[in-house]
């Protein structure tokens, strides 16, 4: 949309400013899990990088993964060996988090491979057996088993809350505290996902250069998310689950901030130039990917003059990972990953014992102390990801709050006045911010910001002394302030996956705001807030790049943080360090300020 059309719109918006919040598209949202997307073919080789680099953070980030924790000792066990003709597989314990243990099971052959092998990550899917589910439509040993039987190591993990790994059920993490720290079983896969990719990559028998990952339905969804956040991902199978019309809805596919202007598309094209297989079933939800979602991603892999190393192949069936899609999947691997030379492979080993011998069992996890206890584990989330890694997966401050917050500093500022009343945009985004305007005689310009909004800011005694003396004076109506605030779950399980909190739209439209009279020739910039708008506030002259003075300065920024807390529901936010972190960064911009207005008055 060109710059003239975009004012045309906002043109005919401000005839109606008194009503510009039911004209604000974020009030009537209609994006969840089964909207229609499509991905705009990116222009060249530097825009998709940029893009991949952006789509990588916000999936950490939804994943209270960012920056990536530093990891602690896994301390292997493993235990049960047993053998079954080509191959032999083990029971494995994985301590991913101090006190929390994944579980899974080690296929790999029987006589290794002179050579170190190629190695295959296996998350399962939403079958009822989790990674011991054996029948005919899908199963995970053996699928695990041919790997093995073909010169592979291959390592099949538990979802969380799934088999042995029972620490915490499948599905939790919906409440406020939780949801602040980020705290759900999509980050918490994320995490044992790669723990378990450092577990396999640890083997002396494993060369690192050559893992895939594979799995189907809700193992597809972790197969897709692991290998765009973690390049050591060498191939990726996910099998029925890319799809432009449904993007999963359990819990471990779903988190606050994960697909805010994406999908498992664009994110499945984070893998080229990597190879990868998209297999799908002609009776489920991938049943267009040959003619809709392949050659979407395809077009990613051509930016990289690597068409060829993008697969596909679609089996008449329903939802599965059966022998068919199993067999397209040993082929691909043969021609990519090359463990030994032969023709294509077919499944040769079957599972002839019984899958529940493949579990550690109730007994040995108690024996170990691991018990269902989901406080402990969220214990060791808060200290596990509290900590600021160093390194190169470190990020500063301001750039996790702006990651967790989903803000930016508009480059550009669109305003529509109509008398007193102004409309504020940023090109190319759908929000509309409405205020008050009042240019005054003076030079100094004060943004004020009233929970109740314009009328009651008006008739506070500091909003009148600022127009008294002349200030410049920008009156913002709150986000959705004529509404009942509606968290995730009245707008749906899913709602927050695909949109920002309420006061993170909020945060927005301040930073909004302010970049509206930054460039304005004042020697003096305020940012006036009056009770829980505090907090919103707070938290936008953290993340500006232009200094406003916040209410009467370092000393507003005192207070308890819990009622400052309360006020702020953005998912990770507690993850991205809280109300400290926002203090700290605050403090350094008044405190930068204050010496340069020193340095000013001793110059004069």
């Amino acid at each position: 949309m060109d710059s003239g059309h975009f004012r045309l719109i906002l043109l005919i918006a401000s005839v109606a400013l008194s009503r510009a919040q039911t004209l604000d598209p974020r009030m009537t949202p209609r994006t969840d899990t089964h909207t229609k997307f499509t991905l705009p073919p990116p222009r060249n080789l530097t825009e998709w990088s940029a893009r991949k680099a952006q789509l990588r953070r916000q999936i950490l980030t939804a994943a209270g993964l960012y920056p990536i924790p530093s990891p602690t000792p896994l301390h292997p066990r493993r235990f049960g060996r047993a053998v079954h003709g080509s191959y032999a597989v083990e029971k494995v314990l994985l301590e991913t988090m101090p006190g929390y243990f994944l579980a899974g099971n080690l296929y790999y052959p029987e006589t290794p491979a002179a050579r170190r092998m190629a190695g295959v990550l296996v998350p399962h899917g939403h079958w009822k057996h989790g990674r011991i589910h054996n029948a005919t439509d899908y199963s995970v040993p053996a699928l695990c088993a041919n790997l093995a039987a073909q010169g592979y190591v291959a390592f099949a993990y538990d979802m969380v809350g799934y088999n042995d790994t029972i620490q915490t059920p499948h599905d939790f993490g919906e409440s406020p505290e939780k949801e602040l720290w980020a705290f759900h079983p999509l980050g918490l896969q994320l995490w044992n996902s790669m723990r378990a990719l450092d577990f396999l990559d640890s083997l002396d028998i494993v060369d690192p250069s050559r893992i895939a990952v594979t799995g189907a339905s809700g193992g597809a969804t972790q197969t897709l998310l692991l290998a765009a956040v973690d390049e050591r991902v060498a191939v990726a199978a996910p099998v029925n689950m890319i799809s432009a019309i449904f993007q999963g809805d359990d819990a471990c596919e779903m988190a606050p901030g994960l697909r805010i202007g994406t999908n498992n598309v664009e994110i499945a094209a984070m893998v080229a130039p990597r190879p990868m297989l998209l297999v799908s079933s002609s009776k489920d939800w991938t049943r267009y990917t040959p003619r809709l979602e392949y050659p979407a991603i395809r077009a990613v892999y051509r930016l990289f003059g690597e068409s060829a190393r993008l697969a596909g192949v679609q089996i008449d069936a329903g939802h599965n990972y059966n022998r068919a899609s199993r067999e397209s999947v040993y082929r691909f691997f043969r021609r990519v990953l090359a463990p030994a030379p032969g023709p294509a492979p077919k499944e040769t080993v079957n599972i002839d014992f019984d899958t529940k011998d493949l579990l550690i069992g109730p007994e040995v996890l108690k024996s170990l102390h691991i018990t269902p206890n989901l406080d402990f584990v969220f214990a060791q989330w808060r200290k596990l990801t509290a900590v600021r890694p160093s390194g190169p997966e470190a990020a500063n401050l301001e750039d996790t709050l702006l990651a967790v917050t989903g803000a930016e500093w508009p480059p550009e500022v669109i305003a529509v006045t109509a008398g007193d009343r102004v409309l504020l945009s940023r090109q190319g985004h759908a929000d509309l911010v409405p205020a008050a305007w009042y240019p005054g005689l003076s030079r100094n310009v004060t943004i004020v910001v009233h929970p109740d909004g314009p009328d009651a800011a008006r008739r506070m005694p500091k909003v009148a002394q600022e127009l008294a003396r002349g200030s410049s004076v920008l009156l913002v109506e709150p986000y959705a302030r004529t509404r009942v605030v509606a968290r995730a779950p009245a707008r749906g399980k899913d709602y927050l996956t695909y949109h920002l909190s309420d006061d993170a739209y909020r945060v927005q439209e301040i930073l909004t705001s302010m970049a509206f009279v930054a460039p304005m020739d004042s020697p003096r910039r305020r940012l006036l807030c009056f009770g829980r708008a505090r907090a919103w506030c707070l938290l936008a002259e953290a993340l500006s790049p232009a200094i406003f003075q916040f209410n009467d300065g370092l000393d507003e920024l005192g207070g308890a943080e819990e009622e400052l807390q309360k006020n702020l529901f953005i998912p990770g936010f507690l993850r991205a360090g809280g109300i400290p972190a926002v203090r700290e960064l605050v403090h350094e911009k008044l405190m930068l300020s204050s010496a340069r207005t020193g340095a000013e008055a001793d110059e004069n």
